[in-house]
C-alpha cells in the first residue's frame, strides 16, 4: 500500500513539514533497530476525528521505552496532547497515527546509551490494512516457518522496531505463498499471533485467544475485543492453542490497530468453518465498528475527540 502524506510531523516538540522531518544516516535506530512505536487510529465520529483508546496506547509506548531504558523526555499527558495536535493541525478525520521514539546520533556501536532519544508523531489517511474485501469475506493466511521469540531472547510486551524484522520475514513468506498474512507459532510450537495482529478462534460458541505467555504483543484492540465479547455474553478463554486447533475452528479473526477486526477464511489452504465471516465475528465487528462510527454508545470511554 502506497504511503500517504500529511502536511506536518510532530518532531521533538515542533511541527515540521512532512518532507523536512529527516534524520542523519548515523542514527542508531537505522543500524540497530533501537526504536519503539505505536499504531493508533482515529475515526470520523459525527463529522470530527476521535482517537481510539489514546490513553492505553500512550501507556504502552512508555512501557516499551521503560523496558528498553529509553528516557522519552516528555510526560504521558504531553505526548497524548501532541498526538491530538498532530491530527488536528493536519485536518485529518479518519487516519492512522504513528508515534515513534528512537535512538538518534551519538555513537556507533551496540551500546545505545550515549545516543540521543528522539520522538516523532505523524498521521495519514489509511484504509483497511488487509483490504476492504477481507473485512467481510475473510483473509487467506498460512502458518509461518518463522517462529516468535522465546521469552529470554526479546521482550514480546515491548513494541520495538528491531523485533519487527521477524514480522517482515513472516509477511514476505506469506505473500510468496499467495497468502495475505501469516500466523506465527511461538518457541514451543503453540499458536502465537500474526505478523502484526493478535488472533482469536471460535469453537462451539467459545472464543479462544493465546495468552501473553505465548510471545504475543499485549494488543489494545485484543483487549477491546475481549471486553466487547464479555459485554455480549460470550465466554473468552486465554489458552495455549496447538496448531491443529486452527483447522478445527468454526470461526477465526485477527485484531489490531491496522487490521481492526478481520475474519480469516482459510489457514494453509484449509477452509475455516463455512469459508466466510462467521456470526460471532460479525456480531463483534458490528459492535466494534458501531462504537467507532458513533452509532453504538461508547460505554467504555474509548474515544477521545480531537476538536
Amino acid at each position: 500500500m502506497a504511503q500517504n502524506k500529511s502536511e506536518f510531523i510532530w518532531f521533538n516538540g515542533e511541527l515540521v513539514p512532512w518532507d523536512q522531518a529527516t534524520v542523519h544516516v548515523t542514527t542508531h535506530a537505522l543500524h540497530y533497530g533501537s526504536s519503539v512505536f505505536e499504531g493508533i487510529r482515529a475515526y470520523e465520529v459525527n463529522g470530527a476525528a476521535a482517537i481510539f483508546r489514546l490513553g492505553p496506547h500512550v501507556d504502552r509506548l512508555f512501557n516499551s521505552c521503560k523496558i528498553y531504558r529509553m528516557d522519552i523526555g516528555y510526560s504521558k499527558k504531553a505526548i497524548g496532547q501532541a498526538i491530538i495536535e498532530t491530527v488536528k493541525v493536519n485536518k485529518l478525520k479518519g487516519c492512522y497515527i504513528r508515534p515513534l521514539v528512537f535512538r538518534g546520533t551519538g555513537a556507533i556501536g551496540v551500546n545505545p546509551l550515549p545516543c540521543s532519544v528522539e520522538t516523532v508523531i505523524f498521521a495519514f489517511e489509511w484504509a483497511h490494512y488487509l483490504g476492504a474485501e477481507a473485512i467481510e469475506q475473510g483473509a487467506d493466511v498460512g502458518v509461518s516457518s518463522w517462529r516468535r521469540m522465546a521469552p529470554d531472547t526479546f521482550p514480546s510486551m515491548a513494541k520495538v522496531g528491531g523485533q519487527y524484522v521477524n514480522s517482515q520475514l513472516m509477511k514476505m513468506e506469506a505473500l510468496s505463498h499467495n497468502y495475505v498474512e501469516a500466523i506465527a507459532l511461538n518457541y514451543e510450537g503453540f499458536v502465537s499471533e500474526g505478523s502484526g495482529e493478535n488472533i482469536f478462534l471460535v469453537r462451539d460458541g467459545v472464543i479462544y485467544t493465546p495468552p501473553l505467555g505465548a510471545s504475543i504483543l499485549e494488543g489494545i484492540t485484543r483487549h477491546s475485543m475481549i471486553t466487547l465479547a464479555a459485554d455480549l455474553g460470550y465466554t473468552v478463554r486465554e489458552a495455549m492453542i496447538p496448531r491443529e486447533f486452527l483447522y478445527l475452528a468454526d470461526e477465526m479473526f485477527f485484531t489490531g490497530t491496522a487490521a481492526e477486526v478481520t475474519p480469516i477464511r482459510s489457514v494453509d489452504g484449509i477452509t475455516i468453518g463455512s469459508g466466510k465471516r462467521g456470526p460471532i465475528t460479525e456480531r463483534l465487528q458490528s459492535e466494534f465498528f458501531g462504537i467507532l462510527a458513533g452509532e453504538v454508545q461508547d460505554r467504555h470511554g474509548w474515544l477521545t475527540p480531537v476538536a
